[in-house]
């Protein structure tokens, strides 16, 4: 860990919402907190724009989003280091670049720009699975804590980075790690002859399967209570179901089923979708991609 949390914002209540969770974490992490806003440079150079002191009071406008935020920073967490950026750019690749060595990125899950309606904006899709490390996307303001950051473990690299993450967040929280290992059941026909014999074999195989996984990380984070959970069925439903009494829950940016050259898997996507709760989406580290 860097020490250091960046928080994006531009003043749309879902950027607020990330900043709070933003600042949150930074004071669980005893991290600084960066609070980023992007002015994209050509803002000003739109016909309807070009009036007379547009561009000084858009400046102005960019300067108060940033101050309003930093102010609701120190509110969520009074003794919080907090400096703020004023940079300029297009959005998805300033905020990249922006993260950089940073311990998380944490976005809205839609901006000011974003539709009504919408679950995931343009960013917030831009930046999962393209940003160098974790990012945080965070739909809704803070609710109820419950002491449990749940994962998706499918054995791939992606999700053992996902895992690391999950741990560093746990223990910070101090809160259990919840495992969620899922698995699509192989087709037989349902008039086999033992049919539902083999399905209870192949699910005590699975089972076995991601504990003997899991163990090394129990070994690892002995400080860090760990239980998992090994489903038959797609893993999205599964840790939708999860992310109901969950503080966060964390997925790798692609799993085993990722098409090779992938930066965003389906499973992943799918949990930015249907997440009750912020989710984390988690890359492999450079030199390990």
């Amino acid at each position: 860990m860097t020490g250091l949390v960046v928080a994006a914002v531009d003043g749309s209540k879902p950027a607020t919402a990330a900043l709070e969770w933003a600042a949150d974490d930074a004071r669980r992490r005893g991290a600084a907190l960066r609070i980023v806003h992007v002015r994209e440079p050509w803002a000003h150079q739109y016909p309807f724009h070009a009036v007379e002191g547009f561009a000084d009071s858009y400046g102005e406008f960019c300067e108060g989003v940033l101050a309003a935020a930093a102010e609701r920073a120190h509110q969520v967490a009074p003794d919080l280091e907090v400096t703020t950026e004023l940079a300029e750019g297009t959005v998805v690749e300033t905020l990249r670049a922006a993260s950089a060595g940073a311990d998380a990125l944490v976005v809205g899950s839609r901006g000011a720009g974003g539709f009504s309606g919408l679950v995931l904006g343009s960013v917030g899709l831009g930046l999962t699975g393209h940003a160098p490390g974790p990012v945080v996307v965070v739909r809704r303001p803070h609710r109820d804590e419950y002491h449990e950051v749940v994962v998706g473990f499918d054995g791939s690299p992606h999700s053992e980075a996902a895992l690391e993450f999950a741990f560093e967040e746990a223990r910070a929280r101090r809160a259990r790690v919840h495992a969620v290992y899922a698995w699509e059941a192989p087709i037989f026909s349902p008039f086999a002859t033992g049919y539902t014999a083999t399905m209870h074999e192949v699910f005590d195989e699975e089972s076995r399967s991601a504990r003997l996984r899991l163990a090394p990380w129990r070994e690892k984070h002995p400080d860090v209570p760990l239980v998992e959970s090994a489903v038959f069925g797609h893993p999205v439903p599964a840790l939708a179901e999860a992310s109901l009494v969950a503080d966060l829950v964390v997925v790798g940016s692609r799993g085993l089923g990722g098409v090779r050259g992938a930066l965003l898997g389906s499973v992943s996507h799918a949990v930015l979708h249907r997440a009750h709760c912020p989710v984390a989406v988690v890359r492999l580290p450079e030199g390990k991609r």
